[in-house]
């Protein structure tokens, strides 16, 4: 396979496939005595352009085509994959790249600031292949991760449910044991490439009593889309991310071997929340793309409008518009940066993690709107960009943890450090 991050990463570790760049052979020493450094190291560096390169030249202009049909964007993905974004953490033994979550959060921003759909169908296999990543054997890891690897093929992660979001811990999704089989009926909804995934991640209950704790209720499946039983729904047809193929799937009767247990009997709910962790900022990184987006399109349109004589842009009305949008991007890539560095390093980053997610989507819904209102009659049209950068923005108040459940994560660490203290 032709992939443009491997040849990177060989050329900057002697031939040599290593860790995540962030914490890799490649990364140069840091030249501040403090041991704060926020500069990119040259690998990244040409990473992030790769990335730039494919999502101004390939991914914006096929977004409004996308946009308009709810095409899911096959090719894109197949090209993406060609170019490693698709599965960047899958480990080396799997034939992966083993790429660290800041790394990846370089590429997933720049995948965003093309179009925030296409980035999801491309980059939301991830949130699929986590918990196998996680806590799956060698055996599972080959068999599920390895044919991603091979094939433009992806996964999905299949927790949520018509009438369960937030609450996890009401998943009605069963699964029973019989003999060397596990027996599953159930059905998920708003799952991302549910319609096009090779296989699922699926949480359900194993345990029948209501008044057994979450922790042991539930147990993680992997589930071959191809089974008979495995039903996709229609696709969805939502405000944004149109690209993005979310749809319903039901279980029924479907039989799963015992080997296609994550963890054991009974590990499902930490393994899905665990998995939340390593993905919670690639999720901020993407709003953080649409952010920039907003301000790049922003910012161009002011400086060729023009109002009593001058470009809109020379009104301070307009200028602090696009001031507070800059700080936004600045401070929303700072809390992803961190949240993905401390996963990279080993450092429980749930905190981090949810106020990157949480601050990012903020960023990008404000920065959206506030792009619309420069645009004037024109951000309210569908010939410009920025409506549909308003469409796609209000997602991330919502999908992989909604913007009230990430401030009860805070709070509560906020609370629990305090009472510790």
């Amino acid at each position: 396979m032709a992939y443009a991050l491997q040849k990177i990463l060989k050329s900057a570790s002697g031939g040599i496939v290593t860790r995540a760049f962030s914490v890799s052979a490649v990364q140069k020493s840091s030249e501040h005595p403090n041991g704060f450094n926020f500069e990119l190291n040259d690998t990244q560096k040409e990473i992030q352009a790769v990335a730039r390169k494919f999502a101004r030249e390939e991914i914006a202009p096929a977004a409004p085509h996308h946009d308009r049909t709810g095409e899911y964007p096959a090719e894109l993905v197949k090209k993406a994959w060609e170019l490693g974004f698709v599965n960047p953490h899958i480990p080396e033994h799997c034939g992966g790249l083993n790429q660290g979550v800041f790394d990846a959060c370089l590429v997933g921003e720049e995948l965003a600031w093309g179009c925030s759909g296409i980035a999801t169908a491309i980059g939301s296999s991830c949130l699929g292949q986590m918990p196998v990543i996680l806590t799956g054997t060698k055996e599972q890891q080959k068999k599920y991760l390895g044919r991603l690897i091979d094939e433009p093929l992806v996964a999905a992660y299949g927790v949520t449910e018509p009438g369960t979001g937030s609450d996890v811990n009401g998943v009605k999704t069963r699964a029973e044991k019989k003999g060397d089989e596990w027996i599953l009926n159930g059905q998920k909804m708003w799952i991302t490439n549910a319609g096009v995934a090779n296989w699922y991640f699926v949480l359900a209950r194993t345990n029948p009593d209501p008044k057994c704790p979450a922790a042991k209720a539930f147990t993680g499946f992997i589930v071959d889309r191809d089974t008979p039983g495995v039903t996709p729904g229609r696709k969805e047809l939502n405000m944004g991310q149109r690209a993005s193929d979310t749809r319903g799937v039901t279980f029924e009767d479907v039989r799963i071997p015992k080997e296609n247990v994550l963890l054991g009997e009974g590990a499902g709910f930490k393994i899905a929340m665990g998995a939340f962790d390593k993905t919670r900022p690639p999720v901020a990184c993407a709003a953080t793309g649409i952010a920039q987006r907003c301000l790049d399109e922003a910012t161009k349109y002011s400086l060729e409008r023009k109002t009593f004589g001058v470009p809109i842009a020379h009104h301070q009305a307009i200028a602090f518009i696009l001031a507070d949008m800059a700080i936004g991007v600045e401070t929303a890539r700072l809390a992803w940066m961190k949240a993905a560095w401390e996963a990279d390093n080993g450092i429980r980053n749930s905190y981090s993690a949810s106020i990157a997610k949480s601050y990012a989507a903020d960023v990008a819904n404000k920065s959206a709107s506030d792009a619309v209102q420069v645009f004037g009659g024109a951000g309210f049209n569908s010939e410009y960009p920025v409506e549909k950068l308003m469409r796609d923005a209000k997602i991330y108040h919502i999908y992989e943890g909604t913007t009230q459940i990430q401030k009860l994560v805070v709070s509560r660490s906020v609370i629990d450090a305090t009472k510790s203290a």
